[in-house]
């Protein structure tokens, strides 16, 4: 009896405390997001980093810290490149979004069969134009991308923070944790998160890349406006899971639809994306990714749900970088280890039951240290 009061007690604790710390993040977001941010960006310099210092010329390796300021020269480069392009164009997007809405509702008024049933006194189609609110989602997204512009400085003293901190991350582990089986667990750790994060992100860089510049060149073709700002968008929209992709579909269809006369326009937009998000988000990029990281699609979106209602438009993109990083963790307890099997589709983790480590090993670790030591000095 007592022994079940204990376990109770100890899931109602753990309870409170998740239910806390996301709280914590909520209410922390303005000072938390640009630190994750920077974070995420910290490691995206340091992956492309990596990924030059393996260029080899004949028997000549580039040093680590030219890759790691090339690595950071070409991301300053992207970002003013992003910056000045999405500074050219939002006006011209901004000015023209409420044309845009009143040519939408004109089209889809057109569409008699849409007025077949109401609901609390209003249409079908007027309940649609509400939900596609154009300029409300063209304002929306350059308020979530002037905000992280905002917080620019900030981001940039944290990043400058985690290089000057990087060199110390191995000796102050190696100080945490004194038992050196413990370590070498707490190293693979952290190596499968980098692998697995650095793999995801490269997969999906390339797949949403191929995306956006595929639909950028058909938008172009059938002579969409904006084709530039949709392409981007479309590359960006597809970080986020599922839902991400439906909205690179629709979006681009729905202002195709606004611009043109007729319908034909919004079919061939529709189709065509369309077909390039099926052809490369459900066959090419499942084929890279494998069975490497293993998450349920429930989960996924339930997750995208949570970060969204957290951090907005940001925790979207973080979402499913986030959830591969608590599944890993969560994998290698014994006591969170049920958590990671329901996390993940088919119930296999990638670590096996005698690879879990014991939970607080490590403080137990460092206070048996000190207390040999005291008991030294004494």
């Amino acid at each position: 009896m007592e022994m079940g009061s204990m376990k109770i007690l100890n899931y109602t604790a753990s309870a409170i405390l998740v239910v806390l710390i996301f709280y914590l993040l909520f209410i922390g977001k303005d000072l938390l997001l640009p630190l994750v941010i920077a974070i995420a960006l910290w490691y995206l310099i340091n992956t492309l980093a990596r990924a030059f210092s393996r260029i080899k010329i004949g028997s000549f390796k580039i040093p680590l810290p030219v890759c790691l300021a090339a690595s950071l020269l070409t991301f300053i480069t992207l970002l003013w490149a992003l910056v000045n392009f999405l500074s050219s164009t939002v006006d011209d997007v901004l000015e023209v979004a409420p044309i845009y809405q009143e040519n939408l509702t004109e089209r889809l008024q057109g569409l008699s069969f849409f007025d077949v049933s109401e609901f609390e006194g209003r249409s079908f189609t007027q309940l649609l134009t509400e939900w596609i609110d154009i300029p409300t989602y063209a304002t929306s997204i350059a308020a979530s991308l002037t905000n992280i512009l905002a917080s620019g400085g900030l981001i940039l003293i944290y990043i400058g923070f985690l290089f000057l901190e990087q060199g110390h991350f191995s000796s102050k582990i190696s100080a945490l944790v004194v038992d050196p089986e413990k370590e070498s667990d707490v190293h693979r750790i952290i190596n499968r998160i980098r692998d697995d994060i650095q793999k995801y992100i490269s997969i999906k860089m390339f797949t949403s890349a191929l995306t956006g510049i595929l639909s950028y060149a058909f938008l172009s073709i059938v002579d969409v406006d904006f084709a530039g700002v949709w392409g981007l968008l479309i590359f960006l929209l597809n970080f986020i899971p599922t839902v991400g992709s439906i909205i690179a579909t629709i979006f681009p269809a729905m202002i195709a639809l606004a611009q043109s006369d007729g319908y034909t326009l919004f079919l061939l937009v529709l189709v065509g994306i369309g077909a390039f998000q099926v052809c490369i988000g459900n066959i090419l990029e499942p084929r890279l990714m494998g069975s490497s990281f293993n998450l349920s699609p429930i989960v996924i979106l339930l997750n995208l749900a949570l970060w969204g209602y957290i951090w907005n438009i940001p925790g979207m993109f973080l979402c499913v970088p986030l959830l591969i990083i608590v599944t890993i963790i969560l994998s290698h307890f014994p006591q969170t280890r049920p958590i990671a099997v329901m996390l993940s589709s088919d119930g296999r983790l990638r670590v096996p039951v005698d690879k879990t480590i014991t939970p607080f090993a490590f403080s137990l670790s460092a206070s048996t240290e000190l207390s040999s030591d005291e008991d030294q000095s004494q």
